[in-house]
């Protein structure tokens, strides 16, 4: 009987994507590689572009959007736990790299959900002046399980209907 635990995304079974591990006895995350070469581009770029334009009087501004990088992996676990995606430690200082979304929280209904097989990704900004590649195979945050608790009045039934970000 399966708990918890990673899988391999049925788009990537072919991709040479390994299984997240973690690295010591007393680590509290497992380590996900990216599935592919990933660029971050600056945020920099864009704001400065943003500024000349606005400058030349030109109206047209681009968007700072932040950047998923695929794992080519979902993950099973119980419908009292979580997985938390987070931030390698030292990504910001040496790669100017902060998650978007500061924490990616995964319910377990995400879990071979029909938009996307539950697929996980991590969302980043790059606020370094330099566009920064995450190369396929190299290490692009963590994540790790954890039990959750409800509310004495808890009244959720519905049901997930979509994909990454379909509870709004």
């Amino acid at each position: 009987m399966k708990i918890r635990g990673f899988e391999i995304c049925s788009d990537y079974l072919n991709d040479n994507i390994n299984l997240p591990i973690r690295k010591t006895k007393n680590s509290v995350g497992y380590d996900i590689e990216a599935a592919t070469d990933t660029i971050i581009p600056s945020i920099w770029k864009i704001v400065f572009k943003n500024i000349k334009n606005f400058l030349s009087g030109k109206k047209n501004y681009e968007e700072i959007k932040p950047t998923l990088i695929p794992t080519g992996l979902k993950s099973y676990f119980c419908d009292d736990e979580v997985l938390i995606l987070a931030n390698k430690s030292s990504f910001p200082i040496k790669k100017g790299l902060v998650m978007a979304n500061s924490i990616g929280i995964v319910e377990s209904d995400y879990y071979n959900c029909n938009a996307n097989e539950g697929h996980l990704q991590f969302m980043y900004y790059n606020i370094s002046f330099f566009d920064v590649t995450i190369k396929k195979g190299e290490s692009c945050g963590q994540a790790y399980f954890q039990k959750f608790l409800k509310a004495d009045n808890d009244i959720a039934t519905s049901t997930r209907t979509g994909g990454f970000g379909s509870t709004n």
